[in-house]
């Protein structure tokens, strides 16, 4: 079920599967960034609704990061088992997740909300000097 946070995704290890990365670093980065993740989950076999959703949510992961981090992140993007994965990387510090959806007049602080409501599963990995947000799909 979209929004729900159990501990599979996490405990995906990075795949040894064929993956796709991408950097950004900048905001015009974004829209190159939202065509990759389109393209690559296409080709995995995300339908197209799917791809949307997925798109979304990486847009406003790396909106975040670029918001609040420095240095710019990147994105892999693999599937197996019949799921979809994507890793959004920073080096920024962990993300709240498990917030509700801040009300209609809030200025900011919906993107993450989005991310946990339009994906199957989320979960945050911190590693030394990175954090990286899986989101997974089922195809």
């Amino acid at each position: 079920m979209p929004g729900e946070r159990r501990e599979a995704v996490a405990e995906q290890n990075v795949p040894t599967h064929a993956t796709d990365t991408m950097a950004y670093q900048v905001a015009t980065d974004v829209r190159a960034l939202r065509a990759f993740v389109s393209a690559g989950a296409l080709a995995r076999g995300l339908s197209a609704e799917r791809v949307e959703l997925l798109t979304l949510a990486v847009s406003e992961l790396a909106t975040n990061t670029l918001q609040h981090t420095t240095g710019g992140g990147w994105v892999r993007l693999w599937a197996e088992s019949g799921q979809l994965f994507c890793d959004v990387v920073d080096h920024g510090p962990p993300r709240a997740f498990g917030r509700s959806m801040p009300a209609a007049d809030s200025v900011r602080g919906r993107g993450l909300a989005i991310v946990e409501q339009i994906c199957d599963e989320v979960a945050v990995l911190a590693g030394p000097g990175e954090t990286v947000v899986r989101i997974r799909l089922s195809l």
